[in-house]
């Protein structure tokens, strides 16, 4: 299967990505979503970066990013808690430009990983965590067939202050 669309391809992460996940993963505005809580280092990132060409079935995980046409880097996507026993895995995305958002970028990328978690790993359903507040991602979700199926209260920290979290699925039927 190629992970490739109209406007955007999909590619595994390599170490020249070295600096763009070190911008991407300090940003503190991203880590309410991502669920960090402190800078990382260069260091740290790098060992990642030499570990992340193993297999799905092992680390239970799957980082790609998200490239447009002229190979510019616009973000990443994730599957991630990957249980092939229950056949279901969570899916998150960032594009991480501001600018490079609303141009249908994230939802290509989404339906590609749709398509190869469904088709080439069989799996049975994907889910995703999003912000109550987060209209866009709720938008995009739910327009490519993820259902609500629930509400975490005061799931996560934001500041002083806890927020909602809603959870969707998408079945493969």
């Amino acid at each position: 299967m190629k992970l490739q669309g109209k406007h955007i391809y999909l590619r595994a992460i390599e170490p020249g990505d070295l600096d763009f996940l070190y911008e991407l993963e300090n940003n503190p505005e991203l880590w309410e979503i991502s669920g960090t809580a402190a800078p990382y280092s260069r260091h740290v990132l790098k060992q990642y970066l030499d570990n992340a060409h193993r297999d799905i079935f092992e680390v239970k995980q799957l980082r790609l990013c998200i490239c447009d046409l002229n190979h510019k880097l616009l973000g990443l996507i994730d599957i991630f808690d990957f249980d092939p026993k229950n056949s279901r895995a969570g899916v998150g995305l960032v594009v991480s430009d501001p600018a490079s958002r609303n141009h249908g970028y994230g939802r290509e990328a989404l339906e590609l990983v749709i398509d190869y978690a469904f088709y080439t790993l069989n799996m049975r359903q994907l889910y995703a965590h999003i912000g109550e507040q987060n209209a866009q991602s709720i938008h995009l979700f739910t327009k490519l067939g993820f259902e609500k199926a629930g509400l975490l209260e005061d799931w996560t920290r934001y500041g002083k202050d806890f927020r909602n979290v809603l959870l969707f699925q998408k079945l493969n039927r």
